[in-house]
């Protein structure tokens, strides 16, 4: 038998996601080679202002690479374009898969381009699939696994987004099942933000009490819950991406996360706020309407939480505070876990329910591996 080709591995984007997936290639890199199966290289590791492409194709050192990035870095040079890049990584040896984690709209917008040079791509990167319909639609209509894939998508590129909408779990790939086994699903709802999760589990607990919303959002903020300026977490865009992917996913054309309703929680107000400490020494001088919201909700036994829903039937997708009964699934979350229910005519009454920690640079990472045994299985 001759040997086999290798598998290309190029990786841009090294911040908390990237550097957690080079932990796990490395374990991948030498649990295949044990049993025979297929020889990973790291070929390419990118950030913003430096690159490092192994041209002899003979594979980088995962465990120094990105210290080797960061000495590039400091040398200056400069540095070779994306286009560029990719049409250099086209004549490698084998099979080679862009890992790209990075929420550039830039590199997501070139997925189109890459898929056709026969790369295949596997993200965390929202933007590609929440972006424009048509955009969406090109990249599967490009895709090797696109759903209407043939003859002109030969020796295209296959594409997995998992981690796009929560993190390392098993959501894209339950829904995509669910459909493609004749599964009718009526209904989508769940807390789809661990910023969320665990700002609203702190602020409106089952048990009662909470501190005031500013004095949550500053503690979320501070163990790293929320992005560095919150407001990026309060406009409820990211959980609109998020519900963006899953409605295209269920057959609805939605146009963009600004084609329904979302509920941002930034006090209009606060929307000019310069910057990111201006909002948070200002926050607290509204904390009265998130707690009459919250008294609102404790007098009728129920407690909010922010949740986003999609009624597949009726086409309707939204995004925003709803109360709960204490004892709904959604109510009694703990941390920062995501919860999504999924409502189909297979499960009746009884939603399939997938929970757990849907945040996190390793969790996240976890996704974007699996996707890329996804690949390494449909490249055998």
């Amino acid at each position: 038998m001759p040997p086999q080709k290798p598998l290309s591995i190029a990786l841009i984007g090294v911040g908390g996601v990237g550097t957690a997936f080079l932990s796990q290639l490395a374990h991948l890199q030498s649990h295949l080679r044990a049993k025979n199966k297929t020889d990973i290289r790291l070929v390419l590791i990118r950030r913003s202002n430096a690159q490092i492409l192994e041209s002899s194709w003979r594979g980088l050192d995962i465990g120094t690479a990105v210290k080797q990035l960061e000495d590039q870095r400091s040398s200056g040079g400069k540095l070779l374009g994306f286009e560029e890049t990719c049409v250099h990584l086209a004549t490698a040896p084998g099979q080679v898969v862009l890992v790209d984690c990075t929420s550039d709209p830039q590199i997501a917008g070139a997925y189109p381009g890459v898929l056709k040079k026969g790369i295949s791509i596997v993200t965390p990167n929202k933007k590609a699939f929440s972006s424009s319909f048509s955009d969406w639609q090109e990249i599967f209509s490009i895709a090797a696994n696109g759903p209407n894939a043939g003859e002109r998508e030969k020796g295209h590129g296959f594409i997995f987004h998992e981690s796009t909408v929560g993190a390392g779990l098993p959501v894209l790939s339950t829904l995509t099942e669910l459909i493609e086994t004749g599964d009718e699903v009526t209904k989508i709802e769940g807390v789809f933000s661990g910023t969320m999760s665990f700002l609203f589990n702190s602020f409106n607990p089952v048990a009662g009490g909470g501190g005031s919303f500013s004095a949550e959002v500053g503690k979320a903020k501070e163990l790293g819950y929320t992005e560095p300026d919150p407001r990026d977490d309060l406009n409820g865009l990211d959980v609109a991406r998020k519900l963006t992917i899953l409605a295209r996913l269920t057959g609805l054309p939605i146009e963009s996360p600004t084609s329904f309703a979302v509920q941002s929680l930034i006090p209009k107000e606060l929307e000019s706020c310069a910057s990111a400490d201006e909002f948070m020494e200002k926050l607290g001088e509204f904390d009265s309407r998130m707690d009459d919201l919250k008294a609102s909700a404790t007098a009728s036994g129920k407690v909010i939480r922010f949740v986003g829903s999609i009624d597949v039937g009726k086409g309707e997708v939204k995004v925003g505070l709803e109360e709960f009964e204490k004892s709904h699934p959604i109510a009694a979350l703990k941390g920062s876990d995501n919860i999504i229910n999924f409502y189909t005519k297979r499960y009746g009454s009884n939603p399939l329910i997938i929970q757990g920690a849907g945040a996190g640079a390793e969790v996240t990472a976890m996704g974007v591996t699996g996707d890329l045994l996804r690949v390494i299985r449909l490249l055998k």
